[in-house]
């Protein structure tokens, strides 16, 4: 076997991980697949040449664990700052630039969205990432990240009819969201107040 299809290999490997972390039901779990995803994918990019992606990818893994944890502004930042001195460094390509800004708005979206707008930053990401791959002659990556694209764009569109019809599909997400933001705001107000 070549050390090409080695590289594709792995990308086939990162597919089938990533195909099925849309059975996984829980939020932590779909998040430490979605890292295992990123971490193989990164392999992969690193084997077949494509640095900046490599890189970009292998900061999402971290990412995507870190925003478990934290989803503080400053983390954000730091992921954002990362990616644009770490994955720049590596262009060799204009279209390198794809991956590059792709993480960075998902990384965004992440930290500072949630809802339909979450998903429609994350959508455009998946078009830059899915541009990227093809032009990389990922064929593992091409699959997984154009899965996700048509996913994800089909949910968007369904979310977006139950709005127009006076439903919200992320109401139980937004109640979650505001009672951990609401925590948060707790738990850095009691440090101030035992000063």
């Amino acid at each position: 076997m070549t050390f090409y299809w080695a590289a594709q290999a792995v990308g086939g490997v990162a597919f089938l991980v990533g195909i099925t972390m849309f059975f996984n039901r829980n939020e932590r779990g779909f998040k430490y697949q979605l890292s295992a995803y990123s971490t193989i994918m990164s392999c992969h990019f690193f084997m077949m040449g494509a640095n900046a992606a490599a890189m970009s990818v292998l900061l999402s893994a971290i990412r995507t664990i870190t925003s478990i944890w934290w989803r503080n502004l400053w983390v954000m930042m730091i992921f954002i700052t990362l990616t644009l001195i770490l994955a720049t460094m590596k262009i060799q390509h204009p279209i390198e630039a794809l991956p590059i800004a792709g993480t960075i708005a998902s990384t965004w979206a992440m930290f500072r969205t949630h809802g339909l707008k979450m998903r429609s930053i994350m959508w455009c990401s998946t078009a830059c990432w899915v541009t990227h791959n093809i032009w990389a002659g990922s064929i593992g990556g091409t699959l997984i990240e154009g899965s996700f694209l048509l996913m994800n764009g089909f949910n968007i569109i369904r979310f977006y009819r139950m709005q127009k019809r006076g439903i919200d599909p992320f109401a139980i997400e937004s109640k979650v969201v505001k009672a951990a933001e609401e925590e948060r705001a707790l738990e850095e107000k009691i440090p101030e107040e035992q000063k």
